[in-house]
């Protein structure tokens, strides 16, 4: 079971406010009764009032608000795999994660921005296969290539500049793990997606995208960053070398340029507003599709009418219970 709405659950804390604020009534209601006369003797001048029936029908308004909110919350349950055939092509992102992706040249930084670029690529697919690689020092696999976009947007925010501990920026290790990581073979529906500043490469990638090329593999890079530079936030302070000199990371449009031309693909500096990966999944969009047997999760089953139902007979019991006590037949 899961819980679509779960923020509504915090209205279960008004509950034991119900009981507290009934108990601070019928205390200032002792207390005016008391000003007529003696308590004994104004509850025999009331023999039909009862005074248990008030916390029974508070314990039901209590109980039916319970069921109420519960139902607002939207349980789902039942959810079941299911094989299903799509047409699309596979989509491999790599991430930059280094420390230089921390640069406030974007708001935030670079790499929220990135993250928030993706999540919106994401939001726009839908057949299509994609995939998460991450990479600073070196490269691992955060997300194998899915259709389930939902599992891709939740380890997209899990991703930051820790993700991979060891810094530097290894380019052509991260397309070659993109390279590695797709599901078909097929040489006109792949595509890879370099996110980063291009900063400090430590490798040949411009030897790894020639060899994704040869495999039909489509290699498109963004940079992002900007050519001035930004020095780079770390631990509360802006990141200095080894001479205590503050690091400033400019965007290295040069080698992003050559990777892409190596790779048949296209290089797009991101903007502030178009972060570049649209006109990217353009140029995509025209590759040749594939069929793909796909293993995803039915949607979940709504359940919030049964908690409704039940809240609204709740109300309805706590409505027919009046405060006065049951009349007693005289035979």
């Amino acid at each position: 079971m899961i819980i679509a709405n779960a923020e509504y659950l915090i209205l279960l804390l008004l509950i034991p406010l119900f009981f507290v604020a009934y108990a601070v009534m019928r205390h200032f209601r002792k207390k005016r009764i008391r000003k007529f006369g003696d308590g004994t003797l104004v509850k025999e001048l009331m023999p039909s009032v009862s005074s248990s029936k008030g916390w029974v029908r508070l314990t039901l308004f209590s109980l039916a608000f319970l069921f109420f909110v519960l139902g607002l919350s939207r349980p789902q349950i039942g959810a079941r795999l299911k094989e299903r055939n799509t047409k699309g092509v596979e989509i491999m992102i790599a991430l930059d994660v280094s420390n230089s992706m921390m640069a406030e040249d974007y708001s935030p930084n670079r790499l929220e921005r990135a993250k928030l670029a993706i999540s919106s690529l994401v939001d726009k697919l839908r057949d299509d296969r994609i995939g998460l690689v991450v990479f600073a020092g070196t490269s691992f696999v955060q997300l194998p290539v899915t259709t389930d976009y939902t599992s891709a947007k939740m380890f997209l925010n899990s991703i930051n500049t820790e993700s991979v501990p060891i810094q530097g920026t290894a380019l052509g290790e991260a397309i070659t793990t993109c390279i590695r990581s797709f599901s078909t073979q097929s040489e006109r529906s792949r595509a890879i997606i370099v996110i980063t500043d291009g900063e400090n490469h430590e490798d040949d990638p411009v030897a790894a995208a020639k060899q994704a090329a040869e495999m039909g593999i489509k290699v498109f890079t963004i940079g992002v960053g900007s050519a001035e530079g930004k020095p780079v936030p770390y631990k509360g302070e802006l990141l200095k070398d080894r001479d205590g000199n503050i690091v400033v990371s400019r965007l290295d449009e040069k080698v992003l340029r050559d990777i892409a031309s190596a790779g048949n693909g296209a290089y797009v500096r991101a903007g502030m507003s178009e972060f570049g990966l649209n006109p990217i999944v353009d140029d995509i969009r025209k590759m040749d599709e594939e069929m793909f047997n796909s293993v995803i999760f039915e949607e979940f089953d709504e359940q919030y009418m049964y908690f409704f139902a039940i809240a609204l007979a709740l109300f309805v019991i706590e409505m027919l219970i009046g405060e006065r006590k049951a009349r007693k037949q005289l035979l």
